[in-house]
């Protein structure tokens, strides 16, 4: 996705947040809600990535922050760099598709703590987009009334990736 495109989708989320009823902000959110934020576009970490097939055919227990449990299947890992730095994430199959949650050195700072997410395109031959660009908070870091997986340790990274949306602020957020 170009920076241009990826603006658009920025605001149309913005205004989904805003006026929709299925928006994950409670109404009282909505009338003052100011915005997403995001990290500017970093064409740098929208990537094409070979994975590493992992078919041990073990279910994935995943605790959500409700405290339930959803099952995933490893799907594969892949490497890439950030700011000089290699790095490895794990790439999840559930019923619905393909899932990349991730913790980067930001979270609780710049980013949710709990993990931003991804659903990574399949390209054929074990190769995948995966554009940090378009990472997103779950719906949780907006209230309470959410349940979202939490990120396994094997995806929490020691380096900041500073693409995608940013940890929400503003007197919208619950307990802002």
């Amino acid at each position: 996705m170009n920076a241009d495109e990826l603006m658009l989708a920025r605001r149309q989320k913005d205004d989904f947040f805003k006026r929709h009823p299925q928006s994950p902000l409670t109404p009282e959110q909505q009338t003052v809600f100011n915005g997403l934020r995001y990290y500017d576009p970093n064409p740098a970490l929208d990537l094409i990535v070979t994975v590493e097939p992992i078919n041990d055919g073990k279910p994935v227990p995943i605790q959500t922050t409700t405290g339930d449990v959803r099952q995933y299947q490893r799907h594969g890992r892949f490497t890439f760099t950030v700011d000089g730095q290699q790095v490895a994430l794990t790439i999840y199959e559930a019923d619905y598709g393909f899932f990349l949650p991730f913790v980067d050195a930001g979270a609780g700072t710049e980013t949710y703590p709990a993990g931003r997410y991804l659903e990574p395109e399949f390209l054929g031959d074990n190769r995948f987009h995966v554009d940090f660009n378009q990472a997103y908070n779950p719906f949780c870091a907006y209230n309470d009334a959410w349940s979202c997986p939490i990120t396994p340790a094997e995806n929490r990274l020691a380096v900041h990736v500073r693409a995608g949306e940013m940890l929400p602020e503003g007197s919208w957020v619950a307990g802002g």
